[in-house]
């Protein structure tokens, strides 16, 4: 499972939700839907323009979990 840690990533840069949209030029609800779930499906492209603006790689912004078991724990 992979986890978004652009809000994580921002707030060590400095950016807002408003200030990263302007900076790496996409729409203010994507960030703000980026922000608000780390689970969200983002496009390769999306997450380069935002590693771009923040000066960061895309390794950065992702971090891989182990995947939970289906079901729980019995």
């Amino acid at each position: 499972m992979i986890r978004l840690r652009i809000k994580e990533v921002a707030k060590e840069k400095g950016f807002n939700q408003s200030s990263l949209a302007r900076e790496a030029g996409i729409g203010f609800t994507t960030v703000k839907q980026l922000f608000r779930n780390e689970r969200h499906d983002a496009s390769l492209g999306i997450l380069e323009k935002i590693a771009k603006a923040m000066g960061v790689s895309i390794h950065d912004l992702i971090e891989e979990l182990p995947d939970e078991p289906e079901g729980g724990t019995q």
